[in-house]
């Protein structure tokens, strides 16, 4: 008798997904909507379930997945009792859920009225508002240090990779914020002696070393840090940030010359121009002048080179 039954389930579904696919042959547009539901219904359980583990709720979807699955199965195995009983609980189920994830649904129905619902759906900040928040974080970071009169050296990277400047020092992959920043220079610890590399939004790698620039191209006033902030903007097209542990001033390297005693507004405006306004919005054009302006540079040191051998 079970066997009958459970083979009479099994042939009524073969039906139902025979007819079913007959149905997408004949009419293709149906497939669209398939894929377009599958992969709403998908996204939002993956949603559902990452908001489950930071609110450490895991346990109790795993128990809701567990008494819906029972009370399905109770009702394709015709267990009337069972099934009425669970179903009864259902209705106040839906109302202990709502009071259980009171603040989750209170937080994603302020997003679904506000201009956060990009942030609701995953969908990221565009690259230039992200670059921008992050700038003002690095501006906080080096402020702060600027007042303790903490050493610093920061450099952004921009078109030209740093991976071998990066290769020097300890790799971190870590979001950029202030105090990340300020404590990775706090005088004896691992990280302080060396640089800091910021690519793509990120803290890529400190303790990093520098090649440094010529005592020529700097007064020998200024030290390693400055020499080291110079030497980098020339032999590549980042921009490096010094902040002097003897004055607290902050400095800024760019194309071989270094800014000195930089304030706060002036540094964002410089920061923002060279990395947002010039680099994001006008890429391609400003890279190759930036690409050609490096290779005049390279060849520019390496004909001083030859003619000091020559010299010599």
């Amino acid at each position: 008798m079970k066997e009958n039954f459970i083979t009479e389930i099994a042939t009524t579904w073969g039906e139902n997904i025979s007819e079913y696919f007959s149905l997408l042959q004949q009419h293709p547009i149906r497939l669209v909507s398939l894929i377009l539901d599958l992969t709403i219904v998908i996204y939002i359980i993956v949603k559902i379930l990452k908001l489950a583990k930071k609110s450490r709720a895991i346990q109790l979807i795993k128990g809701i997945v567990f008494f819906i699955l029972i009370t399905w199965i109770s009702g394709l195995l015709n267990l009337n009792i069972v099934h009425s009983v669970l179903t009864a609980f259902l209705p106040s189920g839906v109302i202990a859920l709502v009071v259980i994830f009171q603040p989750e649904l209170r937080r994603a129905l302020e997003q679904l009225g506000t201009n956060k619902l990009t942030n609701f759906f995953g969908m990221e900040k565009s690259l230039e508002a992200r670059t921008r928040e992050n700038i003002y974080k690095i501006v906080i970071a080096v402020e702060e240090m600027a007042k303790t009169k903490t050493g610093a050296l920061i450099v952004i990277q921009r078109d030209i990779s740093l991976s071998d400047i990066v290769a020097t020092g300890i790799e971190m992959d870590s979001e950029i914020s202030p105090q990340v920043l300020v404590n990775i220079f706090v005088p004896k610890t691992p990280l302080h002696d060396g640089a800091v590399i910021i690519n793509n939004n990120k803290i890529v790698a400190a303790a990093c070393i520098l090649p440094l620039a010529n005592s020529t191209d700097i007064s020998k006033d200024l030290g390693t840090r400055h020499r080291a902030a110079v030497g980098i903007s020339k032999e590549y097209d980042a921009i490096a940030i010094v902040v002097s542990e003897e004055s607290g001033k902050v400095s800024i390297a760019k194309d071989g010359t270094l800014i000195a005693d930089v304030k706060e507004e002036a540094l964002k405006k410089i920061l923002i121009k060279n990395i947002v306004t010039d680099r994001l919005e006008n890429k391609k054009e400003n890279k190759i002048k930036r690409l050609k302006n490096i290779k005049k540079i390279k060849s520019e040191k390496k004909a001083t080179e030859e003619q000091t051998k020559i010299n010599n």
